[in-house]
């Protein structure tokens, strides 16, 4: 039998995964961070993007988050995230919709603000469509 940790991925909506696991990978501010059991402890901020779970077993999962924070303590491991979903709960055409929407809204951008705000939207949108194509990746789509 595998080794797995306790994973919670928690919005602020709900929770949104319960269980064990063998391994996570996520985005950090550094790059991609992957978590094992055993992991030294680590509090560290999460990128908008996908989350990706090994399941006891070796089925993955794929999660979207918009951010947030990845906390690892040695026996669980933690995501805190604003907007968490499971991939398969993203509409691609409404994500391929924000993307067009953020693009525009940069190229007219008219104040730092706004132009603050439509590069915040660009990268959620973006990460929620790279979200959507690691899991067609995996399927083979």
């Amino acid at each position: 039998m595998a080794m797995t940790v306790h994973l919670d991925i928690v919005s602020a909506e709900s929770e949104i995964f319960s269980g064990r696991v063998e391994r996570l990978i996520a985005t950090g501010d550094l790059g991609e961070l992957g978590v094992e059991p055993g992991h030294a402890p680590l509090l560290t901020s999460l990128n908008p993007g996908p989350i990706k779970v090994t399941m006891p077993g070796g089925e993955e999962e794929f999660f979207y988050v918009s951010g947030g924070m990845l906390e690892i303590q040695p026996h669980q491991v933690t995501v805190l995230a604003d907007t968490a979903v499971r991939a398969e709960d993203v509409d691609e055409a409404k994500a391929i919709e924000a993307e067009k929407h953020a693009r525009e809204a940069l190229a007219d951008q008219t104040s730092e603000i706004e132009y603050s705000k439509a590069a915040a939207e660009l990268a959620a949108a973006v990460a929620q469509l790279r979200t959507l194509r690691s899991i067609k990746k995996k399927a083979g789509k």
